[in-house]
């Protein structure tokens, strides 16, 4: 790179379930810059189909996103969805870097629920711990305690498929693929930054929540329910016979537990109910993750991010914050890139939904 050249520019897609997000940046003044962002909302589910009409759909769908946000650049970083990837934390001895990979190919038989013949399969050193092994000599007391190794390793596979079906799609649109990654790597980048403390992020999307505890800048531990936000509002227009559409303004107004019940109005007794009802799923799964995250780790998670559409819900982090007495805030994908100062009422109400696009644009700029 010449002493004038500049960055290229990145687009971050996530394809999500039910949307397109796409994030352009650049890189100006020493700092990742936004050039243009825009969202598409799908009714039918985008991931989980492999059919040839399905990358059409898909493949027309970001044509039109891309020319509709007047995108410059075909330098594409993409996210796997997190409900089909598997991920794992493994501990093995230490040993040389030729061992190591074949140990890990050995031990993934044992972690990987599909054939490994099947899988696109990666791994990364997240840190070499210490311990001390008893000396087996008689005379211990006079000899010191020897330390030894061990590696853990964060193990990540995915259906070879889905892989391929990325590199199709993007190839027909002539869009280059520099890189596919977890969106849980996505979300860090974007929402922690370089923060090592353990934090836990809750990313609620329309049909899903996905939840990570990071730590020093790895995803550690990665678990998903099936509740989004579509299925609150679902639940709401059942509860109270109404169209999705008003169903998903109440949910907006009133939010979780918001303290009106004691009020007559109906509808402001029982939405709060509902909504607390369909987010108990969450709740439970966010619980299993802290005891999980207990049993592998010794310091306690800082904090909890919240990301997704559904991160405004009213008193949502009041709720989570007394729930589990952890400080609670919804993450600000934002805060390393420069924007216009006129655009930033919009971009901090469109913020925790484009975490994994903003994410993924960043990649290749920090």
């Amino acid at each position: 790179m010449g002493l004038f050249s500049r960055k290229k520019n990145y687009l971050g897609v996530d394809l999500g379930t039910s949307s397109v997000k796409v994030v352009e940046l650049g890189f100006e003044s020493g700092a990742p810059k936004l050039v243009t962002y825009g969202f598409i909302e799908e009714s039918t589910k985008i991931v989980k189909s492999d059919s040839s009409e399905q990358k059409k759909k898909i493949s027309l769908l970001i044509k039109n996103l891309l020319k509709k946000t007047g995108a410059t650049t075909d330098q594409v970083v993409a996210a796997l969805p997190s409900f089909s990837v598997f991920s794992s934390i493994i501990s093995l001895p230490a040993m040389s870097e030729k061992d190591l990979n074949s140990a890990v190919r050995w031990e993934a038989k044992k972690f990987v629920p599909m054939p490994l013949e099947e899988m696109v399969l990666d791994w990364r050193l997240v840190e070499e711990e210490k311990k001390k092994e008893k000396s087996n000599d008689e005379d211990k007391k006079k000899k010191k305690d020897k330390k030894i190794s061990d590696y853990k390793i964060l193990l990540t596979a995915a259906p070879k498929n889905l892989a391929k079906k990325y590199i199709d799609i993007f190839k027909s649109l002539n869009l280059q693929i520099v890189s596919l990654e977890t969106e849980s790597f996505a979300l860090q980048r974007s929402l922690i930054g370089d923060d090592p403390s353990p934090v836990m992020i809750v990313d609620i999307g329309a049909l899903a929540t996905d939840i990570s505890v990071i730590k020093n800048g790895i995803p550690i531990l990665n678990r998903g329910v099936d509740v989004g936000g579509d299925t609150i509002t679902k639940s709401i227009a059942n509860a109270l016979n109404i169209d999705s559409e008003r169903a998903e303004q109440f949910k907006r107004d009133f939010g979780i537990s918001s303290g009106l019940s004691q009020n007559n109005n109906s509808h402001q007794n029982k939405i709060p109910k509902t909504i607390e009802f369909v987010l108990s799923s969450v709740i439970n799964e966010i619980k299993h993750v802290f005891n999980l995250y207990k049993n592998i780790e010794d310091l306690p998670v800082e904090k909890i991010v919240l990301s997704g559409g559904s991160a405004f819900l009213p008193n949502f982090t009041e709720y989570l914050s007394k729930l589990f007495d952890t400080k609670v805030i919804i993450g600000n994908p934002w805060s390393r890139v420069s924007y216009p100062k006129e655009l930033e009422p919009a971009l901090m109400e469109i913020g925790p939904r484009f975490s994994v696009a903003i994410g993924l644009a960043l990649r290749e700029l920090i």
